[in-house]
């Protein structure tokens, strides 16, 4: 039997670009379905002092601007993600953060079939475990990711959950 290592968590974002069509953030949602548990989902919208909060650390260089006006431009899809290296994983499904790159590199990630620039590269993830738990907590404030770790990962992790078509999330298995 194999062992079953810890779940992880990473956050998902999917930008304005790709929530504009309705065909593409199907599509998304789909392949996230097939390779993730998706603990939490969420539609919203920024202002654009969320988005210069969220960018703050990308202030002063050249793209931070048209950065932070595109994030704050139209609805996101924001996710919760779960399994063995979800950072790794969820950023290697994505592909290079250079649209360009990943057209010609990686054409079958995410970027790389839906990016249309640097900027509006169809999605975001956290580049760490540091920097899921950071991001989770600013795109999910009522998330309590230590919490969740303790009292529902064991159950996820051995497979006690089923996907929830209304909500588009996984959930624990009721013990009755």
């Amino acid at each position: 039997m194999r062992c079953v290592k810890a779940l992880q968590l990473t956050l998902a974002v999917v930008k304005p670009d790709a929530v504009a069509h309705p065909l593409i953030l199907e599509a998304l949602h789909q392949k996230i379905l097939e390779n993730f548990i998706i603990i939490r989902k969420k539609e919203l919208m920024w202002r654009t002092k969320d988005s210069e909060k969220f960018y703050s650390e990308h202030a002063g260089r050249f793209f931070y601007q048209r950065l932070v006006e595109f994030m704050s431009s139209g609805p996101m899809r924001a996710y919760v993600l779960a399994r063995e290296d979800a950072v790794t994983h969820w950023r290697g499904m994505m592909g290079p953060t250079k649209v360009f790159r990943a057209l010609f590199t990686s054409p079958d990630t995410i970027r790389g079939q839906y990016g249309l620039t640097d900027t509006r590269n169809t999605t975001h993830g956290s580049d760490s475990i540091e920097s899921a738990r950071r991001e989770i907590s600013f795109f999910f404030p009522e998330f309590n990711a230590d919490e969740w770790m303790v009292m529902e990962e064991p159950r996820f992790r051995v497979g006690l959950t089923e996907y929830n078509e209304e909500r588009q999330i996984h959930t624990l298995q009721s013990t009755r």
